[in-house]
């Protein structure tokens, strides 16, 4: 294979600075990352025993999943070979299994939005999984200069799975996309999403995880030129036994960029645990980046585990605006004393304001299908919880 890049690639700030985001490193070389143990700082929170292999193994597929696509006019589908050139090259892994993915998989899947076409209709790229063993994935979603498209990215079956997915948005493009993590309860999944931002293009990411036994999602943005915008919006139910992290990194590294980044959590059941890392990096000489991230999350039971941690590195004075907020703990009394004051039973108030604390956020997606799909799934894990 023509990799376009097997060297390693160093990120410094130099000078005596405490170690940050910028100290580590990205190589498509698997042998540039030791094996995790579980005492470094990327893997602390995860149960490594749980990946099924996917963070120590030679890379060898045992398994296989699916990959089905639906897309309209103006958007092409392709199943390419690991050869083709537009492969990696907007991002380097940034740890061993990103780059064991990258050197396992056999097929990617390249979508592109033509230039300067607006799609109406959604894009669906639907993997699935369907036997046991190792499978590897990469997917390319491409939006060309001046276009606007939304792609559904759904996750489904059973698997041990590990993938990187690259977004590409040019310049003045928009793209939105909604990766769903819907897999059967069994499922791992651990996967890196890579975008990258042109000169005023916006990307719009949903990330919402249902099921799985273990996800791990790592999203990470960086701009290709002064202007772009990046949301980032997830959104977890994390029932008994399962294990959800989502680990986002916003590299500010070009003048006036803009992102938010919001992930709003549940959790209810024994062993549930969820952690969500929140890197932003503003660097240095740039000017005009307006950020903000923020995680919230409602612990609906005892016996679950939630680790929140937002980062924000300033390396530059030229700000104009940052910050970072999280918060964890119970249902509101003041909200549920609200509601039983006006004749609503206890149970009902509860389920009433939990609804609201997620629709806030799944009503902002465009598609009223999907939208009605995912909030249906959230009320059978709040049966469940009930």
């Amino acid at each position: 294979m023509a990799s376009p890049n097997t060297g390693v690639k160093e990120h410094s700030h130099g000078g005596d600075l405490p170690i940050s985001r910028l100290d580590t490193h990205g190589s498509f070389d698997v042998a540039a990352f030791p094996v995790p143990t579980g005492r470094e700082e990327e893997w602390r929170f995860t149960p490594l025993r749980r990946l099924r292999g996917l963070h120590d193994s030679d890379g060898a597929a045992t398994g296989a999943v699916t990959v089905e696509t639906q897309a309209p006019e103006g958007v092409s589908v392709e199943t390419v070979g690991r050869d083709d050139t537009r492969l990696g090259r907007s991002f380097l892994p940034n740890d061993r299994v990103s780059a064991l993915a990258y050197s396992a998989f056999s097929e990617a899947t390249v979508v592109t939005v033509a230039k300067d076409t607006e799609v109406s209709e959604p894009v669906h790229v639907k993997v699935t999984g369907n036997s046991e063993g190792e499978a590897y994935g990469h997917i390319l979603l491409r939006a060309e200069s001046h276009s606007s498209a939304t792609v559904v990215l759904e996750y489904a079956g059973s698997a041990t799975y590990s993938d990187n997915v690259e977004y590409v948005v040019e310049d003045g493009a928009r793209l939105t996309v909604i990766s769903l993590q819907d897999w059967e309860r069994d499922a791992v999944q651990v996967s890196h999403q890579y975008a990258k931002v042109g000169k005023d293009a916006k990307l719009t990411n949903f990330m919402i995880t249902l099921g799985g036994d273990l996800v791990r999602i790592s999203p990470s943005v960086r701009y290709a030129g002064r202007g772009g915008d990046a949301e980032l919006h997830g959104l977890y139910f994390t029932g008994a036994g399962q294990h959800h992290e989502h680990r986002s990194l916003v590299d500010h590294d070009a003048s006036n960029s803009r992102s938010r980044v919001e992930y709003k959590g549940a959790l209810s059941g024994e062993d549930a645990h969820a952690v969500w890392i929140g890197d932003v990096i503003i660097g240095e000489g740039t000017q005009g980046t307006d950020s903000y991230e923020y995680n919230r999350n409602l612990v609906l039971t005892d016996g679950t585990r939630v680790d929140s941690v937002p980062n924000l590195e300033i390396f530059t004075g030229e700000v104009e605006g940052a910050g970072h907020a999280s918060a964890s703990g119970k249902l509101d009394d003041i909200h549920l004393f609200y509601l039983q004051s006006r004749g609503i039973p206890a149970d009902e108030a509860r389920r009433l304001v939990i609804r609201g604390y997620f629709a806030e956020l799944i009503n902002r997606i465009e598609i009223p299908d999907l939208r009605e799909r995912i909030m249906d799934e959230v009320e059978e894990k709040l049966a469940l919880h009930e």
